[in-house]
C-alpha cells in the first residue's frame, strides 16, 4: 500500500531542477569513473574467477550478491558519516530537505564512485557472473528510487527485512537521535547487527543537515575542496575539524 509520506510536498519541491542536471550529468561522470577503476582492477586481478560462484543458479547468485554487496554498502557509508573529509562528499546528498525518487541522484560524484565500487568490486572478485551483477544492479536502482521517494510502504513484518522510504528517510532526518543511523541499502540486518537502527512509529519531521551546502550542482562538487572547517559538529554527529 502506498501513501504520500509528507502531503504538503508538492511535485516541484525545492531545488528541483538541480537535481534534474544531477541526473543527467552525474549518470555520465560516474560511469566513466567506475568504468576505469573496474579496468584497473581486472588488469591487477586479473579476469573474474569462474569458480563456485559462477556455477550457482542465477536467482541464487543475486541473492547472495544482495548480502555481499550490502556489507560493502554499509561499511562505506558509515565510513562516510564518520570520516569528516568523506562526510563533507556525502553531505551533498543529506542537504535534501524534501525527499522524493528525483533525491536520488543528488550523490557527489566521487561519493557514487565509491559506494559503486563498495558494491560491485567485491562481486567481481568473488566470482559472480555479469548476469547476476546486472540483475541485482537493476532491482537496486529500483529500490533506490522507492527508499528516497515521498511515499508511505505498509509491507508488514517485512520492514524488519528490506529498507523501506520509513527507513531511509529516518537515516536522512535532521535529528540528533537519527544521526548515523539506518546505513543499509536494501537490507536492514546489518544496522540490527551493529546497532545503528533507528526505526520509530513516527516519521520525521525535519530532513537535511546543519551544514551550508551550497544549493547549486556545480559548487556542490567543489564543496569537499573549498567548505570552510569549522569545529563543531555536523548532523552526521561527526566533529569536522
Amino acid at each position: 500500500m502506498l501513501l504520500p509520506n509528507r502531503r504538503g510536498q508538492g511535485f516541484f519541491r525545492r531545488h528541483w531542477f538541480n537535481d534534474i542536471i544531477y541526473m543527467f550529468a552525474n549518470g555520465i561522470v560516474v560511469r566513466i569513473g567506475f568504468i576505469l577503476l573496474i579496468t584497473a582492477v581486472a588488469n591487477w586481478w586479473g579476469p573474474a574467477p569462474h569458480g563456485f560462484v559462477a556455477s550457482l543458479p542465477l536467482w541464487l547468485q543475486v541473492v547472495a550478491a544482495y548480502v555481499v554487496a550490502d556489507a560493502g554498502v554499509y561499511a562505506a557509508h558509515r565510513s562516510f558519516h564518520a570520516i569528516p573529509w568523506l562526510w563533507s562528499f556525502h553531505s551533498v546528498h543529506h542537504s535534501i530537505e524534501e525527499l522524493d525518487w528525483l533525491a536520488t541522484h543528488r550523490v557527489h560524484a566521487a561519493d557514487q564512485i565509491i559506494l559503486a565500487a563498495a558494491a560491485y568490486l567485491p562481486l567481481f572478485v568473488l566470482g559472480f557472473t555479469a548476469e547476476a551483477m546486472a540483475v541485482h544492479a537493476m532491482i537496486y536502482t529500483v529500490q533506490s528510487y522507492l527508499v528516497h521517494s515521498n511515499v508511505r510502504v505498509a509491507i508488514g513484518p517485512l520492514r524488519h527485512v528490506f529498507a523501506t522510504p520509513h527507513f531511509h528517510h529516518w537515516h536522512h532526518a535532521n535529528h540528533v537521535e537519527a544521526y548515523d543511523r539506518n546505513f543499509a541499502p536494501s537490507l536492514t540486518w546489518l544496522d540490527r547487527l551493529f546497532g545503528t537502527l533507528h526505526l520509530p512509529d513516527a516519521a520525521p519531521t525535519r530532513l537535511g543537515t546543519d551544514d551550508e551546502v551550497p544549493p547549486d550542482y556545480l559548487r556542490q562538487l567543489a564543496w569537499p575542496f573549498v567548505r570552510r572547517q569549522r569545529p563543531e559538529a555536523n548532523s552526521a554527529g561527526v566533529t569536522v575539524r
